[in-house]
């Protein structure tokens, strides 16, 4: 794929809940991670990471990119790759590529991540952006609304 266009995702939790996303394929995954976030209406708040299994124990995954391996002070030993210096064009080199993007390791959000296609950049056009939403975001924190009553 191309670093100077962008790349379209479709980021799933099931196959009838997803979110398009169009990023600058010279982006970080660390910028990929953050409009995932905020396209399910998530906070930013928790620990992730990219893994190539898609199903399974992830965490055992050979490909791998964490934000603990860009945490200087953490203590996890972290054989992991950098989100924060890694680019989207570098991971996702062909459409069809997919990872599991493990958001929050407590709750263990997994979205499955496929590069769905890719665009030149149009011109005055904001960068990353939802292209397409389909079904209703679940609740991050499910039940807790409740327990403030």
């Amino acid at each position: 794929m191309v670093e100077a266009g962008t790349h379209v995702f479709r980021v799933s939790l099931k196959p009838k809940l997803y979110r398009d996303l169009e990023i600058e394929s010279g982006d970080k995954l660390s910028d990929l991670a953050a409009a995932i976030i905020a396209s399910f209406g998530f906070d930013s708040d928790h620990c992730y990471g990219f893994y190539s299994l898609l199903k399974g124990n992830v965490l055992r995954s050979p490909v791998k990119y964490e934000l603990f391996a860009d945490m200087a002070d953490t203590a996890v030993d972290s054989d992991a790759g950098s989100v924060e210096r890694t680019r989207i064009c570098d991971v996702f080199r062909k459409i069809g590529g997919k990872m599991t993007f493990l958001y929050d390791y407590g709750d263990q959000w997994g979205f499955r991540v496929e590069a769905v296609g890719q665009n030149a950049k149009e011109r005055g056009a904001t960068y990353p952006r939802v292209v397409k939403k389909v079904g209703t975001a679940p609740k991050q924190y499910p039940g807790l609304e409740e327990d403030d009553e």
